[in-house]
């Protein structure tokens, strides 16, 4: 194959939704028609040993939650596809904003019984911002759940996205009888034996044949909602779903296995090709024309192999090709460097990569050199990619080492694990006391876990309650008078000063009495 088929062959995907709607098990039954796994141990089988592959860090497995985004990779139907399964948990929604930008579309679960939640609007107004084209599964059809037609109402005026079902429920929960095709004019049987799954349509979109499912009254109820989505439904647009302004739907059970393989066929059938990304000059580095290697960093991973004390930087390749011991270039620094080290994913299974072309995600082992939104180019002509969105955070702790001897690992831990973006560092300016922001609570718990587990250092944290972090302009204008019990002057790790206010009213106090200090928030 040519660089340009080979490019044009990767479907790059995240997946998106809100806590148990069923994402890390529709991503290993892809992996498993990718033939990645061979047995798909799902979320709930705990007792049985049996985690879910994407869900590798101690922590995910015993609660059974994703806390970082995984990567996984197979290729299926001529094409090499790379999923990005992302954390459902609001806590860590800014690692997975992070990922969507290291996608091309996304991939939203939806939970037939509860609809959309809080998450998943939240991430799917990133996926809109960005005009990621979205593509909805909705799962769990083998149980009770809203109606269909309730279902896509909710899409439509929850998210203000058209929705097209590709194909509509027969039944559901216990008389959850199978799918009517709409795309691939057939019934999908429920729970028949392989030969029975697909039922022909006539050409008036009926039963072909003569099957007992014709007598049931949810044959019916299906028939009668398919002709009223082809009066009164939205019309099938290709260009609209590229554009993210309409979404395919399908339903199905993640769980059965039901709906996944035919939702997988039609989405790499639609599915966008690598993107272009554009830079911070406004430039779009385009995947074939742009012809050299470019890369950006959305993720650093520490401890992925806990032996090893690795750290991993996960690189979107943009365009052109990498190679196992290329010269690489940093932006930032301008420093090159050979690459010799770099790993593609299964979860926690790695395996050393030679070669990789723009839509694959690759890891490099990380020394320390990176920062996530890092742009690296195998070229002469440096440039950065557009800067990665970063939060501020809400809720702040102070942190320290339980036992002083181990100053050393305490320091060590606490950067390599800010570095992966989840937790933000600051220090007080004089005392140089350890300050940790994050977005949500159960970052500083996996924090903590990880200093214990990876470090072998206990940490004491003592809450501070949650601050309005603002960045400062005209930092040369701060005096340290302006320090106080409300308005904590603090310096982040790029010695940036920082105030930590305690409410609003604090805040607006401070503004009043110097005009001057011009403030500002990250996202």
């Amino acid at each position: 194959m040519t660089l340009e088929q080979d490019i044009l062959a990767r479907r790059t995907f995240a997946i998106i939704s809100h806590p148990d709607a069923g994402k890390t098990t529709i991503t290993e039954k892809l992996l498993l028609f990718g033939g990645a796994i061979r047995d798909a141990g799902t979320v709930k089988g705990k007792k049985s040993g049996k985690f879910a592959t994407s869900d590798w860090m101690e922590i995910e497995k015993q609660r059974g939650i994703s806390v970082t985004s995984s990567v996984m990779q197979f290729d299926y139907s001529d094409c090499r596809v790379n999923i990005l399964d992302t954390p459902g948990h609001q806590d860590f929604s800014e690692d997975t904003y992070r990922t969507l930008m290291a996608v091309d579309s996304a991939v939203m679960v939806v939970d037939a019984a509860k609809g959309i939640e809080a998450q998943t609007l939240k991430l799917f107004k990133v996926c809109k911002m960005r005009g990621i084209p979205i593509f909805t599964f909705i799962n769990k059809l083998d149980r009770q759940g809203k109606e269909p037609l309730e279902l896509i109402e909710e899409l439509e005026e929850v998210l203000g996205i058209n929705a097209y079902p590709m194909n509509w429920p027969i039944g559901m929960g216990k008389e959850f009888l199978g799918i009517y095709d709409r795309y691939n004019k057939r019934i999908e049987q429920f729970r028949v034996e392989e030969g029975d799954r697909y039922l022909p349509l006539d050409e008036d979109g009926h039963l072909a044949i003569d099957n007992d499912m014709k007598k049931t009254s949810y044959y019916s109820q299906a028939i009668d909602d398919i002709e009223l989505l082809n009066e009164a439904g939205n019309a099938y647009s290709e260009d609209k779903i590229a554009r993210g302004e309409l979404t395919p739907v399908f339903f199905g059970s993640a769980l059965t296995n039901f709906g996944v393989q035919t939702f997988l066929d039609t989405y790499l059938k639609f599915a966008p090709i690598p993107q272009p990304r554009i830079t911070e000059d406004e430039q779009f580095i385009d995947p074939v024309e742009h012809g050299e290697f470019s890369g950006f960093i959305f993720k650093i991973q520490a401890n992925m192999n806990p032996a090893h004390r690795d750290r991993i930087a996960f690189v979107r390749i943009v365009s052109g090709k990498f190679e196992r011991g290329m010269n690489m270039t940093l932006s930032r620094t301008g420093k090159s460097f050979k690459v010799t080290q770099s790993t593609q994913f299964l979860a926690d299974d790695r395996e050393t990569v030679n070669e990789a072309v723009a839509g694959d995600i690759i890891g490099l082992y990380d020394t320390g050199t990176y920062q996530i939104g890092d742009t690296v180019v195998g070229g002469k002509k440096t440039f950065n990619f557009e800067k990665l969105p970063q939060f501020t955070p809400e809720i702040f702790m102070k942190v320290s080492a339980k036992n002083v001897m181990k100053g050393k690992q305490f320091q060590k831990g606490v950067l390599q694990l800010v570095q992966e973006g989840a937790i933000q560092y600051f220090k007080t300016m004089h005392t140089e006391e350890v300050i940790l922001g994050a977005v949500g609570q159960l970052q500083f718990e996996v924090f903590q876990h990880r200093m214990i587990n990876e470090y072998n250092v206990e940490v004491i944290m003592q809450p501070i309650g949650s601050k309005i972090a603002r960045w400062i302009e005209n930092e040369e204008d701060v005096k340290d008078s302006m320090h106080s019990q409300r308005s904590m002057l603090v310096k982040d790790r790029f010695d940036n000063k920082v105030f930590l206010f305690e409410n609003e009213f604090a805040m607006r106090w401070f503004s009043e009495k110097n005009e001057n200090i011009q403030l500002y928030s990250l996202l």
